[in-house]
């Protein structure tokens, strides 16, 4: 199966650090599972994307200069927005209906559309996060999603819902932003934002990024046009939300998971953990004065350099002003030039074009 499981949109020129995501984004199913067994109809309803999200992450994606991943195939595939081992992954059942070809789906299926559809879906978020860090920015998350104004006989007062779990720093803003607008919010609402191994868990909360889930009631965004007025509505709350929260920073608010009933690993023993690998490794970098730079950069993508230079970066985040050789002699374990005076070797004709090849770019 040759479908891509994600759409990538990527602006011409980035203006924002930040990220946008759909996960319910499409109604469409690959032609080699049909309709999943019901008729064609029932995949405009809610059971099958959210109705208007896609538009409103479209637009507003556009309009930041930001990147966009939405999912390329419907909810009832498979629950991009779930961890990997959630029992609602595959649907059997949704919103009363059976979903002939879910019924069946054993666990030899699940695994195919999580290799086939899921798996490639979140290295795309993944990927896009790790462009944006690795140009220098900490990305903001924003999820689109969209909810039924009536569920179950209830309808559903919000007009726009925030989801977010331990972190608040873009979600409470938002929510106070929405409410001078006008706008009646749901917090937490209609669904909470505290699933363990949802997409924001996954590439929010785990990775200490700023994020928050949007949920907007289906019957104001149920048409293109009024899903882009109500994204271009969005946007300047999206900005008073942004700047109450200030400067994106790394925060972890979830602690690792511990195996075999282990306690859980918390924030400070994270850190202390994370500072003794990084020690060991300049140490052992400056015992290996033969592994030359130019071999780190062709085997692995960064050298010395790069490590001082996140370093720097580090340091900046917190208040702390290092200059570029500062930060590299902390790596070196001396002053950059004098290392290369003892050590650096003039580069082969194999190693440049294996450099060239790989179109690295070093300083």
């Amino acid at each position: 199966m040759d479908e891509s499981a994600f759409e990538l949109l990527t602006p011409a020129t980035r203006h924002a650090a930040m990220l946008f995501v759909c996960d319910h984004a499409s109604n469409a199913v690959p032609k080699a599972y049909g309709t999943l067994g019901l008729e064609e109809g029932a995949f405009a309803a809610h059971i099958a994307y959210d109705i208007g999200a896609a538009e409103v992450a479209r637009a507003l994606a556009a309009a930041y200069g930001a990147p966009a991943v939405l999912a390329r195939w419907s909810r009832l595939l498979i629950d991009l927005n779930r961890g990997a081992d959630d029992p609602t992954l595959v649907m059997k059942l949704s919103d009363g209906r059976i979903i002939p070809g879910n019924r069946h789906a054993d666990d030899a299926e699940v695994e195919q559309r999580l290799d086939l559809f899921y798996c490639p879906y979140h290295a795309a978020v993944a990927e896009q996060i790790a462009k944006l860090r690795d140009a220098g920015a900490i990305p903001t998350i924003v999820s689109m999603h969209s909810f039924t104004p009536v569920w179950k006989g209830f309808k559903r007062p919000w007009e726009v819902g925030v989801l977010w779990d331990k972190d608040g720093r873009l979600a409470r803003p938002l929510m106070a932003a929405l409410k001078r607008a006008g706008f009646i919010v749901g917090d937490n609402e209609p669904y909470k934002g505290e699933l363990e191994g949802d997409c924001m868990y996954r590439h929010g909360s785990l990775n200490g990024l700023p994020h928050a889930l949007i949920e907007i009631r289906q019957d104001l965004i149920a048409t293109q046009d009024a899903a882009v007025k109500f994204a271009a509505r969005l946007k300047p709350i999206i900005d008073e939300a942004l700047q109450a929260m200030g400067p994106a920073t790394i925060q972890y608010t979830r602690a690792l998971a511990a195996p075999n009933g282990a306690t859980p690993m918390d924030e400070k023993t994270r850190t202390e953990l994370e500072a003794a690998a990084f020690r060991r490794l300049v140490a052992h970098l400056r015992e290996r004065s033969d592994v030359q730079n130019i071999d780190l950069m062709n085997l692995a993508g960064f050298c010395r350099n790069c490590l001082g230079d996140w370093y720097r970066e580090a340091a900046a985040e917190k208040g702390i002003a290092l200059e570029k050789d500062q930060a590299r002699e902390i790596v070196y374990g001396m002053p950059p030039s004098e290392w290369k005076k003892r050590y650096q070797k003039e580069a082969s004709a194999e190693q440049k074009a294996a450099f060239d090849k790989a179109n690295k770019t070093h300083n």
